[in-house]
Order: structure tokens, then sequence, then C-alpha cells
């Protein structure tokens, strides 16, 4: 686990494992589609039309969807650069 300051980020595993994974076997277009479905993957121009994104913290992202201001998270990886699984937060989630 990592200190910065006084802040404990108990995420840092699980994602350097994400990231390093999604680096040696970056996932193509069509295998993103048959993993997340049609609808829940997106191009960085597709992201910006349907999100605001208001923080990262690779391999995610916090979001609002601006259709229904929705706020979630979405995974997303370098190269090719997709995002992908948008999971919304439920009322007493921690974000």
């Amino acid at each position: 686990m990592r200190f910065t300051r006084e802040i404990a980020d108990h995420t840092e595993e699980m994602r350097r494992k994400a990231m390093d994974l999604m680096k040696r076997e970056p996932a193509s277009y069509e295998d993103l589609v048959a993993n997340y479905g049609a609808d829940n993957v997106w191009t960085t121009q597709q992201v910006k039309e349907l999100y605001e994104i208001t923080s990262f913290m690779a391999p995610y992202c916090t979001c609002v969807r601006k259709s229904d201001g929705q706020v979630g998270s979405l995974a997303f990886q370098h190269r090719p650069r997709f995002y992908f699984n948008f999971v919304a937060y439920q009322k007493g989630d921690q974000v």
C-alpha cells in the first residue's frame, strides 16, 4: 500500500495488475464488444459526447453520464484507447 501524504490508496495493487494486463494484451474493439456489449464500449470522441470525465485513476475514471446525470465509472485502456464497462454508482456508494 502506498501512502500519499495521509491518504492510503487501497486500490493501487489491483489497478497496477489491471494496467499491466492491458499493456501486455491490449483488447481490440471487437474483443471489448464481445465482453461488454456494443453499447458499453466507446472511443475517446464518443466518451466526450456521452460523459463528463471528472477524474482519472488508471485504468479507471469517474464520470457523469450527460443524458441523465448518473455518476459512475469507466474502465479504459491506453493503446488502442477505448473506454468500456460503465458502472453506475448507487446512492450511498463511496466515490
